[in-house]
């Protein structure tokens, strides 16, 4: 597969390395007759965040489920891990290539999915054991030492039913890690979770970036996308409308349906998202991150915008020829 360089360090967080484990070219998608995917591109390094965003129905989810071949794609080519597979084949190669590919990623869903009937451990071993054929030993390890990453050491034998949101969705993390993928793609993980929950979901997300996981995230969390993401990518009606840094996709976005996106649509539709950004009413010029107040004694001056009374420093007045005081500014008449 052709390497090429790598995109910046995101935030200091983690690195991004020159190997391409995702390649895709060209991908349509139909529902019937129904176009949600139109020629799409995409190329991800190692390590790399990317953080899809886009208004409902842009495509954003289906985009996710043709990447793992949990909807197949129509045309276009899509290569993970060194497996390439040309859409809309068949045969036994073909779907020997669909099964490589899908055991590369792992997947999180808005939703848990959790087996209601097994315990965490359970439902973190049923992948490795039943797919890769691992000994119940040693998928039990693999099980605790990837809960105990996510901060469930104490809830191993607890089932679906004794967890809150959060915690199912961190099993539901440490269930897809089991599997040992090169690409996580999660699916708003976040969207079913009250909002005291989001954060612990979110941390485990930042210590997988951190650890140098591959991952394509659908989500609105714009303090994640800003501290996290390597690259955010704007999607509108089955197309990639604009991508680039977190800093420059939402402070600096130079496609109007962007512009429009995050000055309309997000203080519409969700106004937390919005006001993470600093946009807090509809149509509001974005925010200028870069901003920072002057410093130093003018500085306060003009930021505490009292400039008339301290931004002209006082003269010391010494006296004339014959002791006489200068009159004050102001006051010339004689």
């Amino acid at each position: 597969m052709a390497t090429s360089e790598p995109s910046a360090v995101a935030a200091g967080q983690h690195t991004v390395g020159r190997e391409v484990v995702v390649e895709v070219k060209a991908l349509q998608k139909y529902f019937g007759r129904n176009h949600v995917l139109k020629g799409v591109d995409l190329q991800v390094h190692k390590g790399e965040v990317i953080v899809l965003i886009g208004p409902s129905g842009s495509g954003k989810s289906t985009f996710l489920r043709c990447l793992n071949f949990l909807e197949d794609p129509t045309t276009g080519e899509i290569s993970i891990g060194g497996v390439r597979v040309v859409c809309g084949s068949h045969g036994g190669q073909f779907k020997k290539d669909v099964h490589q590919i899908r055991m590369k990623c792992g997947m999180v869903f808005q939703e848990f999915n959790l087996f209601p009937h097994k315990d965490a451990t359970e439902n973190v071993t049923e992948g490795p054991m039943l797919v890769k054929g691992e000994k119940k030993s040693d998928a039990v390890e693999k099980a605790h030492e990837l809960l105990t990453k996510v901060g469930l050491a104490d809830r191993m034998d607890f089932f679906p039913s004794q967890l809150s949101g959060g915690q199912k969705q961190r099993v539901a993390i440490a269930r897809a890690m089991a599997m040992d993928p090169v690409l996580m793609l999660f699916d708003e993980p976040t969207s079913a979770l009250d909002p005291e929950l989001i954060g612990e979901v979110l941390k485990v997300m930042k210590d997988l970036a951190a650890q140098g996981m591959t991952m394509i995230v659908v989500s609105h969390e714009m303090g994640f996308s800003r501290d996290v993401a390597d690259r955010v990518v704007y999607m509108d009606d089955g197309y990639f409308i604009e991508q680039g840094p977190p800093s420059e996709v939402f402070f600096h976005p130079q496609d109007d349906r962007t512009r429009r996106f995050l000055r309309h649509i997000l203080p519409e539709k969700e106004p937390q998202h919005a006001k993470e950004l600093g946009i807090v009413e509809v149509g509001q010029e974005l925010p200028d991150p870069d901003a920072a107040p002057l410093q130093g004694p003018a500085g306060a001056a003009l930021n505490e915008d009292n400039l008339a009374d301290t931004a002209i420093p006082e003269i010391p007045l010494s006296g004339g020829p014959s002791g006489e005081l200068p009159l004050p500014p102001g006051n010339e008449e004689l």
